[in-house]
């Protein structure tokens, strides 16, 4: 017997577009997609339809597969319990291939019904350095982007391309709102928008800073890469034959800054937390959440384990996890109006051991060298600013070290980083300097020169333990 659908019953011919969101995965489809998806259902927002919008080539998969069901696709949400629901997800409208359909793209971001363009472009996008802050101008494709003539291919092209035409034409700038996992997110979308622009044009920059909002979000929902055993449970448990469906925990949140230059739909009716400062609610979620979810895949990896509810029930892990939330990273944290912290930890605890999602390390463990400087570095300098120490940060690194060393070696790891040449290049330097993996500057900013943080670090990655044992050894000194 199959388990019931919560159909998109609602005209989906009466929606029209008002979002152009780049960077249709997963996460988009199971969080921004989906609020969207509630409003439609009690027949508010209809002018607020999503069309996504692919940059890279591997887009082309996501195109084919939502075209190929008219743009609608399967949610499943999981409980610890192990309960499961679907739902037929309509919001997103329509799908454009920038590598092929740029003049549409373009089109669609100067069309003045389009007054949001959303990102999920992942930490790594925004071509910023971590200790710095500062636009990689040298980047060779924003060199081919801003080159006499040049057809943009990138995000901030692309953007900025667009809101160049409303310029021209007296249109009012659509709002830019990221929806990743950084710290200030509409703060850093501006400051890499407008670095890009005044490499352009200053006059059009000077416009940008000044017209367009950039508002600061935090997101918050576990949802994994989908597999072909999650396509087939979505055939047998609920009967239906969906392309790219998508499976998530039962938990959502999204904190939002309620700054919008045309508009926005109502989300604050399907549950969205409309606020004045996302920053408490940022920092939490980044510091907790995401810095946990490092410490747990480096060390749960080298432990044997694949799958995250496997590591989230090991004590030690546990034990680590607890005592890094408790003593580094929540001293650091404003009260959150609303939370209750230690209730929200715990509840964290809870979701890490949701078998039914069926979350792996390995995707935590991706690309760690754009993960661990926004997330778990920040908890490290301030505490440091503040004299205090940073063992358990400091033994996350190590495990991270660790975890590259293996991967070097050539053991069976899972292993995927973007900056991988600068990853094994550190490790290259800690074989001759206890500091040098840490002498990455854009990664770690001055941390290479603190002279108890370089102990604690050693401390971990000099140990001749391995896998739990590594972990029980950071966890007694």
């Amino acid at each position: 017997m199959t388990l019931p659908v919560l159909a998109a019953d609602y005209d989906r011919s009466a929606i029209s577009v008002g979002i152009a969101h780049i960077g249709v995965g997963n996460f988009h489809r199971s969080h921004q997609a989906m609020y969207l998806d509630r409003l439609l259902r009690q027949g508010r927002a209809l002018d607020w339809g999503i069309c996504g919008i692919g940059l890279l080539p591997a887009d082309a998969r996501m195109r084919d597969a939502l075209r190929s069901q008219d743009f609608r696709y399967t949610l499943v949400e999981q409980s610890a319990e192990g309960s499961s629901s679907a739902t037929e997800i309509g919001s997103i409208v329509d799908y454009l291939f920038a590598p092929e359909q740029l003049d549409a793209v373009l089109k669609l971001l100067a069309t003045p019904s389009t007054r949001i363009v959303s990102l999920t472009i992942t930490e790594g996008g925004y071509n910023i350095s971590d200790s710095t802050g500062e636009f990689d101008a040298q980047n060779p494709e924003i060199i081919a982007d801003i080159a006499p003539g040049a057809r943009p291919a990138t995000v901030f092209g692309i953007i900025v391309a667009g809101l160049r035409l409303r310029r021209e034409r007296g249109i009012e700038p659509f709002t830019v709102m990221s929806c990743d996992n950084i710290e200030g997110n509409g703060d850093v979308t501006r400051g890499s928008i407008v670095a890009f622009a005044r490499l352009l044009d200053p006059d059009l920059a000077e416009w940008i800073e000044r017209t367009v909002r950039f508002p600061n979000s935090m997101v918050d929902r576990i949802t994994p890469v989908t597999t072909p055993e999650d396509r087939n449970m979505v055939a047998e448990r609920f009967g239906v034959r969906d392309a790219w469906p998508v499976i998530c925990e039962d938990f959502v949140q999204w904190a939002l800054e309620d700054d919008f230059s045309q508009g926005r739909p109502p989300w604050e009716a399907v549950g969205v937390q409309m606020v004045e400062d996302v920053r408490p609610y940022e920092l939490m979620k980044l510091r907790l959440l995401n810095a946990s979810h490092q410490a747990m895949a480096y060390f749960g990896l080298l432990a044997g384990y694949r799958l995250v509810h496997e590591a989230a029930v090991d004590p030690l892990i546990v034990e680590f996890l607890r005592r890094y939330m408790d003593e580094e990273a929540t001293p650091t944290l404003a009260p959150v109006p609303g939370v209750d912290l230690d209730r929200y930890k715990e509840t964290l605890l809870e979701r890490f051991a949701n078998a039914a999602v069926g979350d792996t390390l390995a995707r935590l463990a991706t690309d760690g060298s754009d993960r661990i400087p926004k997330w778990l570095v920040p908890v490290i300098r301030e505490r440091r600013d503040a004299g205090l120490p940073a063992p358990l940060s400091a033994a996350v690194v190590a495990s991270w070290a660790r975890y590259i060393e293996r991967h070097v070696a050539g053991d069976d790891l899972p292993f995927r980083d973007r900056q991988e040449p600068a990853a094994v290049a550190a490790l290259e330097r800690q074989r001759a300097d206890r500091a040098g993996f840490l002498r990455n500057a854009d990664w770690f900013g001055r941390l290479a020169q603190d002279a108890e943080f370089v102990r604690d670090f050693s401390a971990t990655y000099d140990a001749a333990e391995q896998g739990r044992e590594l972990l029980a050894g950071a966890l007694a000194r």
